[in-house]
């Protein structure tokens, strides 16, 4: 029985095929290594006039086929490349074609706040449903009804758990989590009872379209403490820098930051430099290239648990056993 067991798995496993746009390489090698299998066969290019050519180069008929692309930098051409290659997929009779998107962009356009203008995170839901995606897998979506703009069925992980191991294993005193506004305080929380520590709150304004924020105060003690200051993604590092200046002036003594998606866009990086950071903890959901990464900063990787949600949705058994959590 064990031995037939073992071959029935391994005819599974001949099915799976993970194929990988150019938005990151990185992950979905490892991914791959933690699965036990090899990189799929895929030339995404652009041409001289800029269109972009996808062509897989191995048999997919009748595969369970994922396609790992967060929407990074350059964010529109990584969206495109998706969308040629789940097309492309499904030309080449894949059985399911699952769209992994560790990041997804455009997650601040998730309603109609103001007159005339666009919901691009449901235009993008419904272009990768179009394109001909059977599902989609994500981590840590910017706004939770993200994911009720798909008509296909969505799985979204967490990499909670991983940063919460990690900063356990720090065994940081006094520790009090800070959420960067009222908006995420909610998910500041739940990772605030996973480190057993209280929650602040920083509250601020949002001023105009540009991603401007000011800090008006904070709710919750922070005079005295170290503070873990928390949010889902660091674009341009702003709010976080604004959040460190909070704290600070509150009295903290340590201050550090975390944060899923490291997207690190126009200043960030200067900024995050220029702050006082002890430690600064992200995933790789994102690649982070050498240029961008810090002495202070710490990386995490995310790819065993896709690997194990690729498993657990290409096994038909639950996902939601994964988020399950253990201070082991």
């Amino acid at each position: 029985m064990p031995m037939a067991s073992s071959t029935r798995k391994a005819e599974q496993m001949d099915k799976l095929t993970l194929l990988s746009g150019n938005a990151n390489h990185p992950l979905a090698s490892a991914i791959c290594r933690s699965l036990g299998i090899h990189d799929g066969e895929a030339e995404v290019f652009q041409f001289s006039n800029e269109n972009i050519f996808v062509k897989i180069n191995q048999n997919i008929r009748s595969h369970d086929v994922f396609i790992i692309q967060p929407f990074s930098s350059p964010v529109n051409t990584s969206i495109l490349e998706l969308l040629i290659m789940i097309d492309a997929c499904k030309r080449a009779s894949a059985r399911r074609i699952t769209a992994v998107i560790p990041y997804y962009a455009y997650g601040r356009s998730d309603k109609k706040d103001q007159p005339r203008v666009p919901i691009t995170a449901r235009l993008l839901a419904n272009c990768i449903s179009m394109a001909g995606a059977n599902r989609v897998l994500t981590m840590d979506l910017h706004a939770a009804q993200i994911q009720g703009f798909f008509d296909i069925p969505v799985d979204e992980l967490t990499a909670s758990n991983i940063l919460a191991h990690y900063w356990l294993k720090k065994r940081i005193p006094d520790l009090t989590v800070v959420a960067t506004d009222v908006g995420f305080a909610k998910r500041a929380r739940n990772f605030a009872v996973l480190l057993d520590a209280p929650l602040a709150i920083i509250e601020k304004r949002r001023v105009g379209n540009e991603g401007h924020t000011e800090a008006l105060g904070i709710i919750g003690q922070v005079e005295g403490r170290n503070a873990l200051i928390v949010d889902d993604e660091i674009d341009t590092a702003g709010s976080i820098s604004r959040a460190m200046q909070a704290v600070k002036r509150e009295g903290a003594r340590h201050i550090y930051a975390s944060a899923v998606h490291a997207v690190l866009s126009g200043p960030a990086v200067q900024r995050l430099r220029e702050a006082d950071f002890k430690e600064i903890v992200l995933t790789d959901t994102i690649p982070v290239p050498p240029e961008k990464h810090l002495p202070n900063m710490t990386i995490l990787s995310v790819a065993p648990l896709f690997a194990d949600a690729i498993t657990h949705i290409h096994e038909g058994s639950s996902v939601s056993e994964l988020f399950r959590w253990s201070r082991e």
